[in-house]
Formats: C-alpha cells, structure tokens, sequence
C-alpha cells in the first residue's frame, strides 16, 4: 500500500466519524424536540381536561377575547367586538349585532321611542348572563311595563369587556352617537380608572389554555406570597394622585358631558359596586371622587349599592369564582337605573306609571 493510500483511509475514517456524530447530535435534537412537543400537549390537554368546564373566568374571558374580539380601527378605542360573530361563554350564548353590540339589531329612530345609550365595560356587557338578563335589557322591560301611553323605550347595550371610561368615550364619540339617543348612561366601575389595554401577541399563548391557566396561577401565587399588591390595595392605586388612567378617565367624562350638553342628550352617570364587600364598603372615597366630579359637571349620579346592599355578596354572583352582577345583581341595578332616570328627566317619563313599584 502506498503512503498516500495510507492517509486516504484515516481522513475517510474521520469523515464517518463526524457523520455519525451528526446524526446522533440529529437525533438527540429531534428527540429532544418531540419529547417537548408531546409534554406541551399532554399539559395543553390536561388544561382543557381538567381546568376547561366553562365556568372559568380566566379562560372564559380569554375565548371571548380570541373568538368575538378585533383590534378596532380607532386606536382611541383599542378593541372592539366581530361583528355577527357568537360564542357561548360562562355557559350562555353571546351574539354580536351587525354593528358589533351585544343586542339585537337596531331600529331605526322612531317619534314614539325614547333612546337610552348604556355605555360601559363587561358589567354592561351582562358577562356571564343571558342577553335579557343584562343590566339594559331588564332597564328596558322595567321602563315599558310601566309606560302608560305612546311611548316606548329602547335601551341600547353598548358594553364591551375590559374597556375603560376612555374607550366607552371613544366609541360613542366615534360611533356611538350615530345611534341618536335621547339619554346617555356611563356605566361606571371601580376598575374604569385603568389604563387602556393594548392587545400584544404572545406566541402560542394565542392559542394555548395551558398559558392562560399557567399565567392565572402565577398571577394568584404572586399575590399572596411574592408581595404584589392585593386587589383592594390595587383598586384603591388607580386613583392616588398623578395615575393616568384616572387622569385620563377624568377628561374623557368631561369631554363626553361637554359632548352631551352640546347635542342636547341627557346624561347620567351610574356607579356599579365592586360586589365582595358591600354592608362594610372598602372603596366609598372612590365612589365619592366619581360623585363629585358628577356634580361639577351637572350630570345626575346613581351609586348603585344601596340598591343591593341588603343581599349577601354571593348570592350576586355569576359564578362562586366570578363576581361579576348575576341575573338578580342585574335585576335591582335595572330598577334603581330606572327611577333615577324617571326623577332626572321627567320629561321623557312622563307616561311612565310608577317605576319604583314595577322595578321591585
């Protein structure tokens, strides 16, 4: 054999060498990749398996969020509902409208109508409630029953889940006024004062109830033990002074109340409690900040806790989890919502029989 046939072999031997080496570094890859991608699915169906019985709040809102949700057009209003799009949520059907509300399709402006707006956030909405079970679908069925003569009212739900004050001012702004109401009601809740959510892509927590479980349990976990803040000590941080999305919620009911004034629509401002607590109220200084500012403006205010003050919190719940109002919440805020509306501006309730009797 030759020196140089004597060199070929070992390089012909390295170079298999190599290629083996590849192939096994190949291999564990795969291995290594497949063995991801079956614990990632085994933990995606042990999510939905065991976590997924369609009454969890996080993941409920989630689907709704991925399943009847757009980024709007409006940068001001951040997001809005798919228009005709539907779903079933905390086990009751959602539809959205052909305009992107959660109420049947509008009618055309009528003579003998009188048009309330409901503008607001999931409370309006009527998370976790039948579409008559929400707060403006029992205002109008206490209204009507009481109308005595011509005159018929058409309550318009507006409410979309986690808007704030400024994205429900937006949208009426933008929208919501093309509706032509003759009363406006900003539905107001403590959590209003955030600031508005941008929707930001997380990879396969789009798509994954394994994430959304996962971040809920880190979430609850960093609460009690890692120091975050408490959801009364949170709330009460939304308004202390120089929080934008206070400041900003602030100029956006000024800006609507200014709005109103100048088209000739009444307004009124409706306080919702936070339904935990409600005989020892942990949040009055923050009711009494959104009463003033009522006040300064000239707007009628309804704080609507004494309407449900006398029931034990639970029993207001859509879920033993989710304290979002129930059909019973709901039932009350529409009777209370009623006579203030009737006091307020008693020319447009003037064929109304006794509310307050038709609203118990």
């Amino acid at each position: 054999m030759s020196s140089n046939a004597s060199r070929v072999i070992p390089m012909e031997q390295n170079s298999i060498q190599r290629s083996s080496i590849v192939k096994r570094a190949l291999l564990a890859i795969l291995a290594t990749a497949f063995s991801l991608a079956l614990f990632a699915l085994t933990i995606e169906g042990l999510a939905r398996a065991v976590f997924d019985n369609g009454m969890d709040f996080d993941l409920e809102m989630w689907k709704y969020a991925r399943d009847l949700k757009r980024v709007s057009a409006e940068p001001a209003i951040g997001h809005e509902h798919i228009p005709n799009a539907s779903g079933v949520y905390m086990g009751v059907p959602v539809n959205i409208n052909s305009i992107g509300l959660r109420n049947r399709e509008v009618a055309p402006v009528s003579d003998n109508a009188v048009r309330v707006v409901m503008l607001g956030d999931s409370l309006t909405f009527g998370w976790g409630v039948k579409e008559e079970d929400t707060p403006s679908r029992q205002l109008e069925t206490v209204l009507n029953r009481a109308a005595a003569g011509a005159l018929k009212y058409d309550v318009i739900n507006t409410g979309v889940g986690n808007y704030n004050t400024q994205m429900e001012v937006a949208y009426f702004l933008t929208k919501g006024s093309e509706l032509k109401p003759d009363i406006v009601v900003l539905n107001y809740f403590i959590n209003d004062a955030e600031p508005t959510p941008r929707r930001h892509k997380v990879g396969w927590g789009e798509y994954s109830q394994a994430y959304v479980v996962l971040a809920s349990a880190i979430d609850k976990v960093s609460r009690i033990f890692l120091g975050r803040a408490d959801w009364k000590a949170y709330y009460r941080g939304l308004y202390e002074a120089g929080q934008p999305g206070w400041t900003d919620g602030q100029a956006a009911i000024q800006k609507l109340a200014r709005f109103c004034r100048e088209r000739g629509y009444k307004f009124v401002i409706v306080n919702y409690p936070e339904l935990h607590e409600l005989k020892h109220y942990p949040f009055p200084e923050v009711t009494g900040v959104v009463e003033k500012l009522a006040e300064s403006e000239g707007v009628p205010f309804l704080d609507l806790r004494p309407s449900v003050e006398d029931l034990v919190p639970e029993t207001l719940w859509v879920s033993p989890s989710d304290a979002h109002p129930n059909k019973i919440a709901n039932a009350r805020f529409a009777g209370a919502i009623a006579q203030t509306l009737t006091r307020s501006y008693p020319e447009l309730f003037a064929d109304t029989a006794s509310v307050a009797t038709v609203a118990k």
